[in-house]
This record gives C-alpha cells, sequence and structure tokens, in this order.
C-alpha cells in the first residue's frame, strides 16, 4: 500500500468520524469514545490470529480462542458504539465464544466434542438476537399508536367472522 493510498484511508476515516459525531466537539476523547474496540480489541484478536499463522508454524492452536473472540467482540463493540445498539448487540458476545471454539474445530484436529459447545452458543445467541430484534420491532409497531391496535382488531375480528370453508 503507498504512501498516498494510506494517507487517503486515514482522511476518509477522520471525515467519516467528523460526520458521525457531528453534535459533539471533536478531539482524541471522541476518537476513543468512539472507537475504543477499533484501536485496541480488534488489532489484539488480529494478533492472536497472526501468531498462529506466522509464528508458531500453526502448532499453536489454542492462539486461536482469544483471537476469535477479542475479534468478534471487536467488531460487535464497535458496531454498538457507532449505532448506539447495545440492547440488541449483546448476544454477540455469546457468539464470539462460539467463533473461537469453532476456530480451534477447524484449524485443531476436528474433535467432534467441540461442537456441542458451538452449537450451544452459537444457537442460544441467535435465539437471543430474534427476541431481542422482534420485541423491538414489535415495540415499534406499538408505538404506532391506535391506527395499529384498530387494524390488528380488525384483521382479527375479519378473520374470525369472515367466511369458512366448508369440509
Amino acid at each position: 500500500m503507498s504512501k498516498q493510498a494510506l494517507a487517503g484511508a486515514v482522511l476518509v476515516l477522520l471525515g467519516a468520524s467528523m460526520f458521525m459525531v457531528r453534535g459533539e466537539s471533536f478531539g482524541v476523547g471522541t476518537l476513543f469514545a468512539y472507537y475504543w474496540p477499533t484501536m485496541f480489541l480488534i488489532p489484539l484478536g488480529l494478533f492472536f490470529h497472526w501468531m498462529y499463522f506466522s509464528m508458531t508454524g500453526r502448532k499453536g492452536v489454542g492462539l486461536l480462542v482469544p483471537g476469535g473472540i477479542l475479534f468478534t467482540s471487536g467488531i460487535v463493540c464497535q458496531i454498538a458504539t457507532l449505532f448506539h445498539a447495545w440492547e440488541y448487540l449483546w448476544p454477540g458476545f455469546i457468539l464470539a465464544v462460539a467463533v473461537g471454539l469453532f476456530e480451534l474445530y477447524w484449524f485443531g484436529g476436528r474433535h467432534r466434542g467441540l461442537l456441542i459447545p458451538i452449537n450451544i452458543l452459537g444457537v442460544l445467541s441467535l435465539i437471543f438476537f430474534g427476541v431481542f430484534t422482534l420485541g423491538s420491532i414489535l415495540n415499534r409497531i406499538a408505538a404506532g399508536g391506535p391506527i395499529v391496535a384498530i387494524v390488528l382488531i380488525a384483521a382479527g375480528a375479519f378473520l374470525m367472522i369472515g367466511r369458512r370453508k366448508q369440509l
């Protein structure tokens, strides 16, 4: 990557950061407040992966568990911080453990016993994502006021009283 391309990427990220925090003063504290996962968690997770793939000759497979957990947690934290969505994204931390264990399974001997906690944690995470996302959608619909309630009542009444097919 050339110096010009790197400088361009830094300027684009700086401009995007300034755009996202329009109402606040922009400084080092703001950068740390919004981008701490990108500065600390994600690079540390990538460092563990780099150590496994480059330094240990693929013998230290245990490095992938904390690497996968830190990298996935960093992605979850970064998205939650930027979009103020902590109440919806917390199941991502359960998924992070499943990702770390899956990397151990995939790159380390493929022991079938690891699939049990991987599947339990993965499914649990997906269930929580679904429940909290569905709950958020229903809350937004309910915030529509009496119009939505009237439509739901009318649809239910139509289904109960409407024509029934003869068997």
